[in-house]
């Protein structure tokens, strides 16, 4: 193989269908889209989903199961290792105090404890849900959970 006999691989370099550019193109006239109707006018895509007027099949078949958001939402988790670092020693964590230092975020309601990284200081954390392994570093450290 040398640099004076290299040729694309087939179909790499083809050009772009220009339709509607004369007979002798092979694509003139009626640029591809056959005699009359709906197809060949302009604009004429119409929705995926549509069945040509009939009811369609989503609206034929009946509803089925529920669905409860509310319940369902997953919690933020906030680890050990980020709260040492934003927290002083023997600070109360709630809800409210959370969102001051910014943990909170509008797409997830719950907040829950995880057991990730050291603590050293001790915390009381109030009204929040806790993990089993951070409950138990928490209290090692001298801290509380209610």
């Amino acid at each position: 193989m040398e640099l004076s006999n290299l040729t694309n691989t087939p179909g790499a370099r083809e050009r772009r269908k220009r339709v509607g550019r004369g007979c002798g193109s092979g694509m003139g006239k009626t640029s591809c889209k056959g005699q009359k109707g709906q197809q060949s006018r302009k604009g004429h895509k119409h929705k995926l989903v549509f069945e040509g007027g009939q009811m369609p099949l989503v609206r034929r078949l009946p509803k089925r199961g529920f669905n409860n958001a509310a319940f369902n939402a997953k919690a933020l988790g906030v680890n050990l290792s980020s709260l040492e670092a934003k927290f002083e020693n023997g600070a109360e964590i709630t809800v409210s105090a959370l969102a001051k230092a910014g943990f909170s975020d509008n797409k997830r309601p719950k907040i829950k404890i995880l057991g990730v990284g050291e603590v050293t200081k001790k915390f009381t954390i109030k009204g929040i849900p806790c993990s089993a392994t951070a409950k138990q570093k928490i209290e090692a450290a001298g801290g509380s959970v209610a």
